[in-house]
């Protein structure tokens, strides 16, 4: 997904508001409850021109009796205009929420279904920008602004009807400045929606900087890099307010024309009713009907020039939403995928693998890669940064498929499966571990949510977490911070590793496990992940070989291909690549 796309026609990107339809049909009853309160409210108004000119041409004629009667009518009307207008308000902001809620988990629960390729190059500030403060302009458009744009349209139908019944020679002077309102509406909308786009890109922008600063917060501060984060930032602010500044520049200008045009209407019209009052052609009271349909129609344009240009927001924003909606993974469940065979066995099988990632096309992770991890076999892969071992992981979790050749679980080629089956046989510990902002037990419990407390407990002690978890202040139950930057980066291992413990999958993926891990914690983790690999398929990824020296079989790797295989004795003796890393790190003569 391009952070800037390429603009759409202006008819696309109105359209674009019925991302809101289905949202709106389950609550189909409240729309039109919100509806008829609507219309209720504006025939109401219009009903109140008509009391005033009962007030004034019976109620100052007739005496005290019919200045009552006018009183009772004009108040009944303000109590039900009132009922009436707090019910559309409760009932609109009802629909706002409701529906912006369900936009949100929409949105929400398809990026999670994106496939990693798509967070390759998508920033991270900008989808939340748009989950937020673009769900928000479509909220406001629902629980506000279609609300009052459709009282006002009625409204305003209503008293240019009214205008006329009351005098057609004032009307026609009103209508002829209609077109005088029209056209800056449509002008200007189009310079509307266009503002409106690039002010919403801005705030985007300005929020993916954000993010970015603060998720490396720790490194800015380390290498005093505040200064320029602080510059990039405020030139980002200022980028934003300059956009917007247009938008509103843009805006005000139409209110100026719209109120300019149509209130001057009024009081020409109200001059030439004067005239027509002291002549005797009009009464007072119809002239004070007019003069208030007058402002009702001239109040209703003003407000839907002004709701015209949210309009124009929020179809921006449903353009940016429609966007990411629109965007698919790479990965895709099969219409009919295969089932794995039961029990499971723990095979794992690379077919001559070519694979480059998308965003380096032209450079090859995987070439060639062929390899057989029997069942139970522990198998290591070993090699310097950039020889592929990571990307063999990312494929046999299907975060990627191959350009060519298979990967092979079970004797099921994994692009076959649905991904979440093949992952279900699966345990990950990461190199660096993803901590969740919530309790320890929580985050033990990621991988297996049945799992009881005495299970987490147990893959706790078993991971050499337990005596750290338990010195925290609430124990199991202590609430981690986001990242889990309350903990240290061996603590944050260890709960990764119990996480895998507990998930007790059949084939267990290690990524540099205990990288993060002091002498001492490593052996105890390193006893528990050697009995855990027990009767279980373990790929183990690692630059220390002090970890994989008694792994059934060391992978070699080097740009992509396998090098070199064997155990480690075997391969201190045979020379190369491995004996070189070897006696770097064991001080051996080779």
């Amino acid at each position: 997904m391009s952070t800037a796309p390429e603009p759409r026609a202006s008819a696309a990107r109105v359209t674009s508001l019925t991302l809101l339809l289905p949202h709106l049909r389950p609550y189909l009853p409240r729309a039109l409850a919100a509806g008829f309160a609507l219309v209720a409210a504006a025939g109401l108004t219009l009903a109140l021109g008509q009391g005033l000119r009962q007030l004034i041409d019976q109620g100052f004629v007739g005496g005290a009796a019919a200045l009552d009667q006018a009183a009772i009518f004009m108040g009944s009307v303000v109590a039900l205009l009132a009922l009436a207008t707090s019910a559309r308000y409760y009932l609109v902001s009802w629909l706002g929420e409701r529906v912006a809620a369900d936009l949100r988990r929409r949105v929400f629960d398809h990026v999670l279904s994106l496939s990693p390729s798509f967070f390759e190059t998508a920033r991270t500030g900008d989808i939340l920008s748009r989950m937020t403060a673009d769900v928000a302009l479509l909220q406001a458009l629902i629980g506000s602004a279609i609300s009052m744009g459709l009282r006002n349209m009625l409204t305003g139908l209503g008293a240019l009807a009214m205008l006329l019944a009351t005098s057609a020679k004032l009307a026609g002077i009103v209508l002829a400045v209609l077109p005088l309102v029209i056209v800056p509406l449509v002008v200007f909308g189009r310079r509307e929606r266009r503002l409106s786009k690039v002010a919403q890109e801005r705030v985007a922008d300005l929020a993916a900087t954000a993010e970015e600063a603060l998720n490396g917060l720790r490194i800015v501060q380390a290498f005093t890099h505040e200064p320029e984060d602080r510059k990039r930032f405020s030139a980002e602010v200022e980028r934003s307010v300059a956009a917007a500044l247009r938008r509103i520049a843009s805006r005000t200008a139409l209110i100026l024309v719209v109120i300019l045009c149509g209130f001057g209407a009024i009081t020409f019209s109200l001059w030439v009713g004067g005239h027509d009052v002291v002549a005797g052609r009009m009464t007072g009271g119809e002239l004070s009907a007019f003069v208030f349909y007058a402002v009702l129609l001239a109040s209703s344009g003003a407000t839907m020039s002004e709701l015209w240009g949210e309009i124009q927001r929020a179809a921006a924003a449903a353009d940016r939403l429609l966007e990411l909606l629109s965007a698919r993974s790479d990965i895709a469940v099969p219409a009919q995928p295969q089932a794995l065979p039961q029990p499971a066995q723990g095979r794992v099988a690379f077919e001559s693998v070519r694979f480059a990632y998308p965003t380096r096309p032209g450079q090859s992770a995987l070439d060639d890669f062929s390899l057989v991890v029997e069942p139970g076999e522990t198998v290591a892969l070993v090699g310097p940064s950039g020889a592929g071992k990571t990307t063999v992981f990312q494929l046999l979790l299907r975060f990627y498929d191959p350009q060519s050749g298979r990967v092979l679980v079970d004797g099921v080629d994994a692009a076959t499966l649905d991904p979440a089956e093949l992952r279900g046989r699966l345990g990950l510990v990461p190199q660096d571990p993803a901590i969740f902002s919530t309790s320890v037990a929580e985050n033990v419990r990621y991988g297996r949510l049945d799992a009881t407390d005495a299970e987490v407990e147990a893959a706790a002690v078993a991971a050499a977490a337990d005596d750290f978890i338990r010195k925290l202040p609430q124990g199991y139950a202590t609430h981690l911070g986001a990242r889990g930057v309350t903990l240290s980066g061996g603590q944050r291992q260890r709960i990764a590793i119990a996480r895998a413990i507990l998930r007790d999958p059949p084939i267990l993926l290690l990524d540099e496990a205990t990288s993060a891990l002091d002498a001492e914690s490593e052996q105890s983790v390193q006893r528990a992940l050697e009995a855990l690999s027990q009767g279980r398929t373990t790929l183990v990824v690692a630059h220390r070989l002090a970890t994989v020296r008694k792994a059934d079989r060391i992978v070699v790797m080097e740009g992509g291909r396998i090098v070199a295989m064997g155990t480690h004795d075997a391969l201190v003796r045979e020379g190369g690549l491995y004996a070189r890393l070897a006696a770097l790190q064991f001080s051996e003569t080779v």
